[in-house]
């Protein structure tokens, strides 16, 4: 099986993805319906009962993925969700539902140890994520850094000597679900001792960011992490799915929840269209390692300046050591595999 290309968006703005860049990529760009044969291939998704992580598992049991491994925090919903797609696409049996739940490290490692029973595993797409402006901590860290950043890298971490074992023709994929919107804000926190800690700060989180921030530090540490893992063995990107049809808001409430009501009615793709982003994301071309992906093409100008930025790749290398050492109290010698 031969892998086929991504396109390279040929984008002229040079500056981070303004807000006119951002409704062209809503109202005028469509991206395309994915037509890669997954056939024989294991995937995972995480986040998958509702939304695009659910229309993604849909368009792959199309393209005869042999089986997709839903992630969920309740394994009841993966089981309505699961028969959903089985009575959409005909697939009986090609759809496996594990209990997986973000904000417990512990879960994670459970999840991953099951996982190292696979026979083969192709890709895992890390769309698992929350949006709330309401200040809480698990695994002794604000939240959103819990299941947004920290338990997903260490998800990925965990899962790459199955990945790596496995006997496909192409190489392994890793991507993370990011946003655009990581756009609006910087992360001066990056240059404290120890940032992770700093930002579980209650009196000095800005939670009306926090979400943004997040799938900023997302992208940061993806790229991080394609640095320390041989791209001759596996393939790891991120991607933004741009603003679809989900739950994503039901937690946020005031004018911020009527704004992005209005934005989504304006602007929003389908789930099924934001599916579609999910899927192109992990089609195996090589050329996405460490890359980002914008409107299902690579698109580093669809970055903001900070991530270009001589800063923002050290606070991408800052951010990372912190991470390991969260992760190694977990993991010890984590990255040795």
């Amino acid at each position: 099986m031969s892998s086929i290309p991504l396109p390279i968006a040929r984008s002229t703005h040079t500056a981070a993805m303004s807000a006119l860049s951002f409704l062209h990529s809503q109202l005028f760009v469509t991206p395309a319906i994915p037509t890669y044969d997954f056939k024989d291939q294991t995937i995972i998704i995480t986040g998958a009962n509702r939304g695009i992580g659910l229309e993604a598992a849909r368009h792959l049991l199309r393209l005869n993925a042999k089986k997709v491994i839903l992630g969920v925090r309740s394994v009841k919903a993966g089981q309505d969700a699961a028969e959903n797609l089985e009575r959409s696409t005909g697939r009986t049996g090609a759809v496996q539902v594990e209990e997986l739940d973000m904000a417990s490290h512990l879960s994670v490692k459970a999840f991953a140890g099951r996982m190292d029973q696979l026979d083969r595993l192709d890709a895992v797409l890390l769309n698992a994520g929350m949006y709330t402006h309401t200040f809480t901590k698990a695994d002794g860290f604000e939240t959103h850094l819990t299941v947004n950043v920290i338990n997903t890298l260490f998800l990925a971490l965990l899962l790459l000597p199955t990945l790596k074992r496995g006997p496909g023709p192409e190489k392994p994929r890793i991507s993370f679900v990011s946003s655009d919107r990581h756009v609006m804000f910087n992360l001066p926190e990056w240059k404290e001792d120890r940032p992770f800690e700093v930002l579980s700060d209650e009196k000095r989180a800005r939670m009306p960011e926090r979400y943004m921030i997040s799938k900023l530090m997302l992208i940061l540490l993806a790229r991080e992490m394609a640095i320390h893992v041989d791209g001759s063995d596996l393939i790891i990107n991120s991607f933004t799915p741009g603003y679809c049809e989900s739950g994503l808001i039901n937690d946020i409430k005031g004018p911020t929840r009527w704004v992005l009501s209005l934005l989504k009615k304006a602007t929003a793709r389908t789930t099924e269209v934001g599916g579609r982003t999910l899927v192109a994301a992990i089609v195996p071309w090589p050329e996405s390692h460490g890359k980002y992906l914008n409107d299902s093409c690579i698109d580093e100008s669809a970055l903001s300046s900070f991530v270009r930025s001589e800063e923002g790749e050290q606070a991408q290398r800052k951010l990372w050591k912190d991470l390991l050492k969260i992760l190694e109290q977990r993991e010890p010698a984590i990255l040795s595999s």
